[in-house]
């Protein structure tokens, strides 16, 4: 486009230069016959047309005809994207417009915009918390661990337990353990003797978090009760619900029973 428009302009017949409206700059504008702008009716109905049928394009796309003020659109959209961008205040005043929305209209955010905007955020990295897994090495090389043995361990926050469900990452209850069959205490042998194996590989996991979960972790005990209240009823990966898993130990309060 740059270099066409630098073709047609070492070829037009000179023209003096005219006062933008807009900006309040004298300019050369690129299309002018005997000292006027050229009307925008011939522009869209005639010049562009024309243009485009020469350099073999489509008059239209999927967001209408083009004409002149596509190239508002574009500008005014590298302007809102700019490394510092004009306000929609400033945009709307800039392009003549009476309401925002009209000034929304000519902008798109620009993909890579938009994915920095969304990392610049957070909030990807505010909703996940890294849980360390053991993985037994001797259960998956001796064929224990497709016997249905236990082989992947997640510790549980504040060192209260290990979780063995596969799918600990999508059981509701794997910030405010509900101690099914799963769990393994770690004041149990069993867990002793897990943590003095030699041959553990230690990993890191990313465990996404729900907005509750979060504020359960970051908040406090007002926020892990209610979490607690919201799962009594929500079944457990082994089947049972923490309100039926306290009822086994009624001598214990349910909150230390459930919670971590």
């Amino acid at each position: 486009m740059g270099e066409a428009i630098a073709t047609w302009e070492q070829v037009r017949p000179e023209q003096p230069d005219l006062v933008d409206r807009k900006t309040a700059q004298v300019v050369n504008f690129l299309f002018a016959f005997r000292g006027r702008r050229i009307g925008y009716s011939y522009l869209n109905g005639t010049l562009i047309p024309l243009l485009c049928r020469k350099a073999g394009v489509p008059t239209h796309d999927t967001r209408g005809n083009i004409t002149t003020h596509r190239a508002r659109s574009t500008i005014a959209t590298q302007l809102g994207n700019a490394k510092d961008p004009m306000l929609l205040l400033e945009l709307q005043q800039w392009l003549g417009h009476r309401w925002p929305a009209s000034t929304l209209n000519y902008i798109k955010v620009t993909p890579t915009r938009l994915a920095k905007a969304y990392a610049d955020a957070g909030y990807f990295a505010r909703n996940v918390r890294v849980v360390e897994v053991l993985v037994d090495q001797d259960a998956i090389k001796s064929g224990a661990a497709a016997a249905g043995d236990s082989w992947k361990f997640y510790d549980l926050d504040l060192g209260h337990g290990y979780c063995t469900y596969d799918f600990f990452d999508q059981c509701p209850h794997h910030m405010a353990c509900a101690k099914c069959s799963f769990y393994r205490p770690k004041g149990s042998s069993q867990a002793m003797l897990l943590e003095g194996k030699a041959n553990l590989l230690h990993m890191l996991q990313q465990i996404p978090l729900t907005e509750d979960e979060r504020a359960a972790v970051e908040d406090g005990v007002s926020a892990f009760d209610g979490l607690l209240a919201k799962l009594v009823d929500m079944p457990t990966p082994a089947g049972p619900t923490p309100r039926q898993l306290s009822a086994d130990v009624p001598q214990r309060g349910y909150a230390r029973d459930v919670g971590l």
